[in-house]
């Protein structure tokens, strides 16, 4: 069973697909649980035992039938009856969550009731069983956190932090008593923001004041270097050791270098030792090599470093059934419904919605969302000739319906428009996507775009309701044939 607006290549390969709309995810976690309940395909003992807030959590899942889930997902309630039979009958049943689901106003709430779910009919009683988002939790006991970022360190009062999803508002922002001092300098390693970050228009106009002094640690050209002061050649995985956890397996794991450091190119913690030596500071942790750093990341009482050297992966003490018994990491082991500052959670909607905003949905009338192009993991790989080779040119998947009414062609461009943007790139017309959603394929640089810009330009920068994160899916817009330009083309992608 696949859960996703868009009909995915892994949707083609399940028993069924439900294409709900973006951000409903927790409606439609309540109306599974309204079924749960009213059909009592429960597990009473593990409720009881377990779960630390089930009466509260039952009272407000039954304020969801199916039929007003299927409503705000926008699929039918047979759906959402057939997908909650079949979870609540099937032992051991398994969901995999990814990210995009959190990528929206409500996502942390949608979340926290997903993960709840496995509680009700007691599936993490059975091997294979519960769920699963990220395994990168399990390394975290093993971490020597206070060894890597020395907080005894941090002086008083700390230094504030800016959210990188925000980073487009907080380059244009003066000095203010709320905001603090003007960003003067910044350093960017391991991220490109000028292409990924959200409303990438001001982005854009942040990195390119004049008065910001901008270093970028980078394997390669890209859009943000493109706007350094300057570009300091970063070595790559090949090049340098590290050690690792990981997205999707339990193991630690070690990556020893595999040929010498490129010309130049310094890992990044060599380059902020020769900062920190030019600087002045002389603390003898800044001594430290990677090597000494890679030793200390783990705790020797957990991961032996020299056999994690020697094999190239250590396994995390795991085990096959972490909460066939509780034992949550929580003060009394039980998964907890509420928790304090948070509540028990809900449904919330999307900030650009029919529902939230209906005179923005009536101007903007398609919901957008922007998953990586699917030959790039991230934005590092769209530098691969090979891999642009395969994925050919940014696109824009539209329903044959919703092209129809536009005069929107299958390869045509089309301009992608809301009031933060517009965005030129061509049409794919086909049923992968729903009616009503529009996928803006991601992470591409923008320079590589018709017009020198990318889906971001039309994304917003509100955060989501836990974690403070991008609420990249969560986003309004509307489509049109791309006009012609003055010279009668209709633009042509930058090499």
């Amino acid at each position: 069973m696949c859960i996703d607006p868009r009909r995915t290549e892994t949707a083609d390969k399940c028993h069924q697909h439900i294409a709900l709309l973006p951000g409903t995810d927790g409606a439609l976690a309540l109306g599974l649980m309204h079924q749960l309940i009213v059909n009592d395909w429960l597990d009473h003992d593990y409720l009881n035992h377990h779960v630390d807030g089930w009466p509260e959590l039952r009272e407000r899942a039954l304020q969801w039938p199916a039929e007003r889930a299927a409503e705000v997902c926008g699929i039918s309630a047979d759906e959402v009856r057939t997908l909650a039979r079949d979870y609540g009958t099937t032992a051991g049943a398994a969901i995999r969550l990814n990210y995009g689901m959190q990528r929206a106003h409500g996502g942390g709430n949608a979340v926290r009731l997903v993960a709840l779910l496995p509680c009700l009919v007691g599936a993490w009683r059975v091997k294979g069983g519960g769920m699963l988002l990220s395994a990168s939790g399990w390394g975290g006991p093993a971490v020597n956190s206070a060894a890597l970022e020395r907080p005894d360190l941090m002086p008083t009062p700390m230094p504030r932090l800016l959210n990188m999803s925000t980073v487009g508002d907080d380059l244009l922002r003066e000095t203010s008593p709320e905001f603090g001092p003007k960003i003067d300098a910044v350093v960017v390693y391991n991220s490109n923001p000028v292409a990924v970050a959200p409303q990438s228009r001001r982005v854009v106009a942040g990195f390119q004041r004049q008065d910001l002094f901008t270093v970028v640690l980078e394997h390669f050209i890209t859009d943000t270097a493109d706007l350094a002061d300057y570009v300091l050649p970063a070595t790559t995985q090949l090049e340098h050791l590290d050690v690792h956890k990981s997205y999707g397996h339990t193991y630690a794991l070690i990556n020893h270098p595999a040929i010498p450091a490129v010309g130049q190119a310094k890992p990044n913690t060599e380059i902020f030792r020769a900062l920190a030596r030019r600087m002045g500071f002389d603390d003898p942790c800044f001594l430290d090599s990677d090597h000494d750093l890679a030793r200390m990341a783990f705790r020797p009482e957990v991961i032996d470093f020299e056999a994690l050297s020697s094999k190239g992966w250590v396994k995390f003490p795991v085990p096959d059934l972490p909460f066939a018994q509780g034992g949550f990491p929580t003060p009394h082991g039980k998964a907890r419904v509420t928790a304090p500052g948070v509540g028990v959670p809900d449904y919330i909607p999307n900030y650009e919605c029919a529902a939230a905003s209906p005179e923005l949905a009536a101007r903007f009338p398609l919901a957008m969302i922007s998953p990586p192009a699917r030959n790039f993991l991230n934005s590092t790989f769209v530098n691969v000739q090979s891999l642009r080779d395969i994925e050919g040119e940014p696109w824009l998947e539209i329903h044959p319906v919703d092209a129809k009414t536009r005069g929107v062609s299958d390869r045509a461009q089309v301009e992608v428009f809301n009031d933060r943007g517009r965005y030129r790139c061509k049409a794919r017309v086909s049923d992968r996507a729903r009616p009503g959603v529009v996928i803006g394929f991601g992470v591409w640089w923008r320079k590589l775009g018709l017009e020198g810009t990318n889906v971001n330009e039309l994304t917003h920068q509100q955060l989501t309701d836990l974690g403070e994160a991008a609420a990249f899916y969560d986003c309004l817009v509307d489509v049109r044939p791309a006009p012609m330009s003055s010279t009668g083309s209709r633009g042509q992608a930058l090499n």
